[in-house]
């Protein structure tokens, strides 16, 4: 009767077929639209630019977070065992390296001669005082740079950057011109000690300590000084210490520098896990690629001059604290960073939607209002056409 029959066609066709397909079809949660009934803007194809670059942003961002890692610091009590402590210096004082009695003392009663195992250079003052590196503290710019290179000694990534392309001995001592009397005395060196409190001597020959020989003329003494390194445990020359690189000076003979040390041992390590390996003989953490075993320090300085009954010269004193601090980098899994990636760019896309169907929907209120003001608000169906072309023609 309709023709369906004539060409072949059977109404049942364009009905729902009953089964499992169609009882699945309640549980759709994610409804389709006919592409007849959408429409391309280019107001669209803007939102859409923009909602991908946003995309690409954040998720560049959350990679380059991931990557990095994250850093956690954490305190506990310092496991294993460990008797001795590795002391390295690098100094350079105003004095002749004959005129020089250096001296460890720790707190067990030992006492280590330093001046027979650090190695000791005749050089110039002035060579020395006068480098780039060194720090003075009455230079405003100095010091913020100087705080800045130590904040960044306190990040994992730079401190093994640094351990690994550094190399682990002292420089040489520069070459004096030719004419140029040593009036200074370089002193370096690494010594083995006993990992307890201790005092650390820097004294004049004849001064502080009984021993035979001629006694040194007051007039000698200046205890003016650079430390270029002073740390314990490995020698680490690239990592900044509080005293690398500072200088001292005095205008009288008889002057005291105390430096009172805290010493606090420090794990850096980027295992990308919570165990770090250890000693199997003395449980004590192990050194690797991803681990850096030192120790850091905290100081505090005074320096006053003395009358002639006491004893000038330069004093370490230290003490080691039964803490360890572990410093560590960590990342997360590759599979919950490709969680927060589809987070993010889901809920762009979701609230991007949002925004562009509010202003859509903003916009027609707006255009319609517009229109509708401006015909009078009535419309072909309220007959008041009708009823003037009725009056036209009567008329």
């Amino acid at each position: 009767m309709n023709g369906f029959a004539s060409h072949g066609l059977d109404e049942g066709a364009f009905e729902d077929k009953s089964g499992i397909t169609v009882g699945l079809r309640t549980f759709d949660a994610f409804p389709k639209t006919k592409p007849t009934y959408t429409r391309r803007t280019t107001t669209g194809g803007y939102a859409t630019l923009v909602l991908s670059f946003f995309c690409l942003f954040l998720s560049f961002s959350e990679f380059r977070r991931w990557f990095a890692g994250s850093e956690t610091q954490q305190f506990s009590v310092e496991k294993g065992v460990s008797q001795t402590l590795q002391i390295n210096l690098d100094a350079v004082v105003a004095m002749r390296c004959q005129d020089l009695h250096i001296n460890i003392q720790d707190a067990s009663g030992d006492r280590i001669l330093a001046g027979d195992l650090l190695k000791k250079d005749p050089t110039s003052w002035a060579m020395w005082v006068n480098q780039k590196k060194v720090h003075h503290s009455s230079n405003t710019g100095d010091k913020r740079r100087r705080e800045d290179m130590e904040q960044e000694d306190t990040h994992v990534a730079h401190v093994l950057g640094e351990v690994r392309k550094a190399r682990r001995n002292y420089k040489k001592t520069p070459r004096m011109g030719r004419g140029t009397q040593g009036d200074a005395c370089r002193v370096y060196g690494s010594l083995e000690g006993n990992k307890v409190q201790g005092d650390f001597h820097i004294t004049a020959r004849g001064h502080g300590y009984m021993e035979f020989g001629e006694h040194l003329s007051h007039e000698a003494f200046n205890f003016s000084h650079i430390i270029n390194e002073l740390s314990f445990g490995p020698l680490y020359p690239s990592l900044l210490n509080p005293l690398d690189h500072t200088i001292a000076t005095t205008d009288t003979h008889f002057n005291k520098f105390q430096y009172y040390l805290s010493i606090v041992p420090t794990i850096y390590t980027r295992t990308f896990t919570d165990r770090i390996p250890l000693n199997r003989t003395t449980h004590s953490p192990l050194a690797s690629a991803n681990t850096i075993i030192t120790n850091q320090y905290a100081v505090t300085s005074q320096s006053h001059e003395v009358p002639e009954q006491s004893i000038p010269g330069i004093f370490f004193k230290f003490d080691i604290e039964p803490i360890l601090l572990t410093i560590s980098e960590s990342r997360g899994g590759f599979l919950a960073l490709c969680v927060r990636m589809v987070n993010v760019i889901s809920g762009v896309l979701v609230g991007g939607g949002w925004c562009y169907q509010l202003w859509g929907w903003g916009r027609e209120n707006v255009q319609g209002g517009r229109a509708r003001a401006k015909s009078g608000g009535e419309g072909m169906l309220h007959g008041r056409k009708e009823e003037d072309d009725e009056g036209e023609s009567v008329a």
